[in-house]
């Protein structure tokens, strides 16, 4: 499983200028599949970044988790994470998981996150979406996560 987790004063998703989810303080993240991905792996992923310490504490070090600052997450389906540009100018999407899988996995996220998190919103997958925000930092982490 791919993933771009960037902390965001507030970040929301829109399909046809409509917002589907939105949060303020918190994370935004961007999550692709993989062929290989499992719902163990989700789970791991889900698990991962519950814990995550990007937010600051009172001293300033990034020492505090999305759940410790009972921050919101935006989770959002983007394919394009698993581009492979080595082969020329056009991207290569063969690293990310089919449809049906991608759909899947990307379910199971979002469905974990919520029974382990009390502010989790989400964008639709395989829709041409519009995401907005404001990083926090900025503080952009690319996760890659293995059974």
């Amino acid at each position: 499983m791919i993933a771009l987790v960037q902390r965001v004063s507030r970040a929301e998703v829109c399909v046809d200028e409509v917002r589907l989810g939105a949060i303020d303080h918190g994370l935004l993240v961007f999550v692709c599949a993989e062929p290989e991905d499992t719902d163990v792996v989700a789970d791991k992923f889900v698990a991962k970044l519950l814990k995550l310490r990007i937010f600051a504490d009172a001293a300033g070090k990034m020492n505090r988790s999305v759940a410790d600052v009972q921050g919101g997450l935006l989770i959002v389906s983007q394919f394009t994470l698993a581009a492979d540009v080595s082969g020329g100018n056009r991207p290569s999407f063969t690293g990310a998981a089919g449809p049906e899988l991608g759909r899947r996995l990307y379910e199971r996220v979002v469905a974990t996150a919520r029974s382990r998190h009390t502010r989790v919103a989400c964008g639709e997958f395989a829709a041409d979406m519009q995401v907005s925000l404001v990083n926090d930092g900025p503080v952009t982490i690319p996760m890659t996560m293995r059974a």
